[in-house]
């Protein structure tokens, strides 16, 4: 196939006409970054999964490009370009400019060599784009637009742009040679099936379950981002599952796949791993009430189950038990994240929503006391809404009757949290007394018996609603007599 293409008819016409029209539109300052480097000599291609988002329409401000140039000439052509620029990459032939809104990202045409016991490459720099074309992940990725030709000429060595109509993921080159190479892109597979809805190609989906173990000498670092952009995709389920189904989830989140509990036939219970695949779809179609979508809420939906497998107990007559999985499933939950190196706002969050997510199942048909609602919205805090939407999504029986009564009493709480929170500012609960009233009081100095002093008025506080500054006092000189020493 000649490398590159000119006159074209069909899809690749409609595919230079769809690059283009988006580019322009969407980016057209890089006319003048194309003519920056035409002008000195030398080529620059838009490049990978930017050719590919502008043909389907969703070109962003991030764009890469590859040229001929080497990172110094790119760097000096960037610098008369750009409004910033960053050379951190020049070591492996990227130069980074920024220029209004776009974000630019410029390589040398690279032609890499791995070593086997490492993702990073021995970076060699070549003098052809099908060279560098050959070195990306997928087809449908090895697409180029060249911009410094009289017309913009489309180059897709490897068919790209069929794959990308057929929607699915193949490699240019051997499967197993290219996650040898470098196997964060079994995980890229997944993301990218569940980012743009593609199937991926039995070889490859062979491929990633014969290399799976290969995965291990990624950074969790790596390994967490590409599972953050597969969880925050539209088709998480999609990326997912193919995760599981080769082996891949079983090396870098090996709770998802032991949720696929043995069913047998005097032991009847809901697929425990189909249902927390369900949770985070339906959680996903709540995300409106958290502002849009939502890391820590996806997160919870897919780790909420996960102590089951652990706490899982066969009862007389054909029943099961997960007594306390909540609590089980909240320690996992946190040491899986700081495995894979998540930050510890987020984990505490997703700790907090896996614990609290089965208390609701405690207030029966609406008889929880005030208190009760009270210390709900306590313990939730910051995170009320997202266990709001958690807990709904948890509520996946098929009995259409039993769902609507769950939704119902759902319902019922949440209309009493809106009322007590209007009455009495549940979320600002606090004893009615700070700590410098209570030393005031007492006629003492800061000691941890203050602390203790402090949480009795607040547990007062969580029972009986507003207590007021006499009442509360009378409180506390009670609980002081009987537990000061003297």
């Amino acid at each position: 196939m000649s490398e590159r293409v000119g006159q074209v008819d069909g899809p690749r016409e409609l595919a230079i006409t769809l690059a283009i029209t988006a580019l322009r539109r969407e980016a057209p300052i890089t006319d003048s970054l194309a003519a920056a480097f035409k002008d000195a000599g030398f080529t620059l291609a838009l490049v990978g999964g930017p050719v590919r988002d502008a043909i389907l329409g969703r070109l962003g401000n991030d764009l890469d490009f590859t040229t001929n140039a080497r990172p110094d000439a790119t760097k000096k052509i960037l610098s008369k370009w750009g409004d910033a620029i960053w050379d951190t990459g020049a070591a492996f032939g990227t130069i980074a400019a920024k220029k209004g809104d776009v974000t630019v990202e410029v390589t040398t045409y690279r032609s890499d060599v791995y070593d086997p016991d490492s993702r990073k490459p021995e970076v060699d720099f070549g003098d052809s784009i099908t060279g560098d074309l050959g070195r990306r992940d997928f087809t449908v990725n090895a697409m180029a637009l060249e911009l410094t030709t009289d017309k913009p000429e489309f180059i897709d060595p490897f068919n790209g742009i069929t794959d990308l109509a057929l929607r699915i993921l193949r490699t240019p080159g051997k499967a197993t040679d290219s996650f040898s190479d470098d196997p964060l892109r079994m995980l890229r597979a997944a993301r990218f099936m569940s980012q743009l809805d593609f199937a991926v190609e039995p070889e490859v989906v062979a491929a990633m379950s014969a290399m799976a173990e290969r995965i291990s000498i990624i950074s969790a670092e790596r390994v967490r981002d590409e599972l953050i952009k597969t969880i925050m995709s539209a088709h998480p389920r999609l990326g997912l599952s193919l995760l599981v189904e080769t082996g891949l989830a079983a090396k870098v989140l090996p709770e998802l796949p032991l949720l696929k509990l043995e069913i047998d036939e005097h032991h009847h219970h809901k697929d425990v791993y189909e249902h927390t695949l369900t949770v985070l779809e339906q959680a996903i179609a709540q995300e409106d009430r958290l502002g849009g979508p939502n890391l820590v809420i996806r997160l919870a939906a897919l780790l909420h189950d996960i102590g089951k497998p652990k706490t899982r107990e066969l009862t007389p007559g054909g029943g099961v038990s997960f007594h306390h999985h909540e609590v089980v499933g909240a320690r996992m939950a946190k040491a899986r994240l700081k495995a894979l190196r998540f930050d510890n706002h987020t984990i505490d969050d997703v700790y907090t929503l896996v614990f609290l997510h089965l208390r609701f199942h405690g207030y029966g048909s609406g008889e929880w006391t005030d208190s009760a609602v009270r210390r709900y919205v306590r313990d939730a805090d910051h995170l009320l809404g997202h266990l709001h939407v958690l807990t709904r999504a948890d509520c996946t029986t098929r009995n259409a009757k039993k769902a609507a009564m769950l939704a119902a009493t759902y319902d019922s709480l949440e209309s009493r949290i809106a009322i007590l929170a209007e009455e009495e500012e549940l979320n600002k609960i606090r004893p009615d007394l700070d700590g410098n009233q209570i030393m005031e009081i007492l006629g003492v100095k800061p000691s941890p018996l203050i602390g203790k002093a402090y949480a009795h008025l607040l547990e007062l506080r969580l029972d009986r609603g507003p207590l007021g500054e006499e009442v509360a006092r009378q409180e506390l000189l009670t609980w002081w007599e009987a537990n000061s020493t003297k």
